[in-house]
C-alpha cells in the first residue's frame, strides 16, 4: 500500500531525514518509533506531502506521490492527525469534525460518517456543541482523530496521539483506534513511548538520527539486545 524508499528530507539548510525506508501493507498497524528529533514527524509530513523529499521515492497504491500536494493525497485516502491536534478552538466540536469532510465524496456521506465518529467517541456526542478549546486534552485528541476520519481515509497517519492525554483516557483512545483498524483502515503510528506503541502495532520501524535503525515485530524488537540497550535502557 505505502512504500518509502531511502527518502531524504531537508528543512532549509538542515537535513532532517538522511535515509528512511519502510513498507506497509493494507490493513496493518505499523509503528514509527524513535527518540524526539529522530525524524518521525518529518517522515509523516513527507508522506502527506508537506515536506517534499530531496531524493528517494514514496509510492501509495503503486503510484508515486513524493512532492504531491497534501490535498491530492487526502483525496486519494491519506489522512494525518498532527502532533498537537491543531483544532479550531473557537469552533464547536461538531464544526471541527465537519471540517474534515471537505472532499466531495466525504460530504456526500457526512451524516453517516459523523455518526460513526460519535459512536467511536461517545463523549463527543455530549460535547458536540461545545467549543473545542474548552475540552480536556484527551477529548481534543478524540476530535482530532475524528476530524481525520471524516475524510474516510484508507491510511491514517497518527503523530503522537497519546501526548498530553490522561493515562486512563489513553486506553479509550487506543481501543477506538483498534476498532478503526478492524474496519479496514491501515494505520501508521508515530510514538515515543516504545512499550505503549508495541502494545498496539503489528510491527514497527525504529529510526535514529534520520535513518532506519531497527524493524520487526514486538517479539523481535524486544528480543534484540542492541534495541533494548539503546531504547529501553536495558544492559
Amino acid at each position: 500500500m505505502l512504500s518509502l524508499d531511502r527518502i531524504v528530507v531537508d528543512h532549509g539548510k538542515m537535513r532532517a531525514i538522511w535515509d528512511v525506508s519502510l513498507d506497509i501493507q493494507v490493513g496493518e498497524k505499523v509503528g514509527l518509533l524513535g527518540a524526539n528529533g529522530a525524524g518521525k514527524t518529518t517522515t509523516l509530513g513527507a508522506i502527506q506531502g508537506l515536506y517534499p523529499p530531496q531524493s528517494g521515492a514514496i509510492t501509495f497504491d503503486g503510484q508515486p506521490i513524493a512532492g504531491r500536494p497534501p490535498a491530492e493525497n487526502v483525496a486519494q485516502g491519506i489522512a494525518l492527525v498532527p502532533e498537537g491536534r491543531r483544532l479550531f478552538p473557537e469552533m464547536t466540536v461538531r464544526e471541527n469534525l465537519e471540517m474534515g469532510a471537505y472532499l466531495r465524496h466525504a460530504r456526500s456521506d457526512l451524516r453517516r460518517t459523523l455518526e460513526h465518529i460519535l459512536e467511536l467517541f461517545p463523549i463527543l456526542r455530549e460535547k458536540a456543541g461545545q467549543h473545542a478549546g474548552e475540552l480536556s486534552g484527551g477529548q481534543q485528541q478524540m476530535v482530532a482523530i475524528g476530524r481525520a476520519l471524516m475524510s474516510k481515509p484508507r491510511l491514517l497517519l497518527l503523530d503522537e496521539p497519546f501526548l498530553g492525554v490522561a493515562p486512563l483516557v489513553i486506553y479509550d483512545v487506543m481501543d477506538a483506534l483498534r476498532r478503526v483498524a478492524e474496519s479496514g483502515v491501515t494505520i501508521l503510528l508515530v510514538e515515543q513511548n516504545i512499550h505503549r506503541a508495541l502494545d498496539f502495532v503489528d510491527r514497527a520501524y525504529v529510526i535514529e538520527n534520520g535513518r532506519n535503525a531497527f524493524d520487526g515485530t514486538r517479539e523481535r524488537l524486544l528480543g534484540d539486545p542492541e534495541f533494548g540497550a539503546k531504547f529501553l535502557g536495558l544492559d
